[in-house]
């Protein structure tokens, strides 16, 4: 699997010919805007900065797109969803949202994205999500997205095997990677993973240049 980074929650998960987009920026978001094709387009948030599935329709690829909670099979590939409750910054303004985090297998690898997450999780979450081997988690700033300190402590309850964190700022990013013990890291332009070679980690955080 090939993992590629473009800001915000976006990102590009690869598998041969197939790709997953999660949380595309859309044109009216903050963010950078990324055009490409994808097969399935995960969006958990309906807010301008994480459903930018238009960008996500490119030549012969036209995504099919999930948006909510719910069990899904799409490329022979099983998600399922669940929802959690987030309070994003619109303009000058606060509003509630519905958060998808989504859980699913591709390429052998069991993948957790908690998107938009801003409140932890009940334990009827974390036994859907069971076990890990990717995590993507965002640090963020407190009373919106998880903050930096209990990002690290939610991440350190799942056990994955790596973790990604996303949705960062140049104040929380510090705190969560000093928590993680984690701060001399060398960020990554992609990341092309395979079980067998995540299967003796535990906790490893995987930092991304945004492309």
């Amino acid at each position: 699997m090939i993992i590629t980074y473009f800001g915000r929650e976006h990102f590009k998960l690869q598998v041969g010919d197939t790709v997953f987009a999660i949380n595309p920026v859309s044109k009216d978001g903050k963010g950078k805007v990324a055009k490409y094709g994808a097969d399935v387009c995960l969006v958990t948030t309906n807010h301008p900065d994480y459903n930018g599935t238009e960008q996500t329709a490119h030549g012969e690829k036209v995504p099919f797109v999930i948006n909510g909670p719910g069990e899904y099979e799409v490329k022979d590939v099983f998600i399922k969803g669940f929802g959690t409750k987030t309070k994003l910054k619109e303009g000058k303004t606060e509003k509630e949202y519905q958060n998808t985090s989504y859980v699913f297998t591709f390429d052998g690898i069991r993948v957790t994205f908690l998107g938009a997450l801003s409140v932890a999780l009940d334990p009827t979450h974390k036994e859907i999500i069971d076990e890990t081997d990717v995590l993507f988690i965002p640090v963020g700033e407190d009373g919106f997205l998880l903050n930096a300190y209990d990002a690290q402590k939610l991440a350190v309850s799942l056990e994955p095997k790596l973790i990604i964190p996303m949705d960062y700022d140049e104040k929380s990013l510090p705190i969560f990677l000093k928590e993680a013990g984690s701060e001399k890291i060398d960020p990554v332009e992609k990341l092309t993973i395979k079980k067998k070679d995540i299967d003796s980690k535990l906790g490893e955080v995987v930092l991304f240049h945004e492309m």
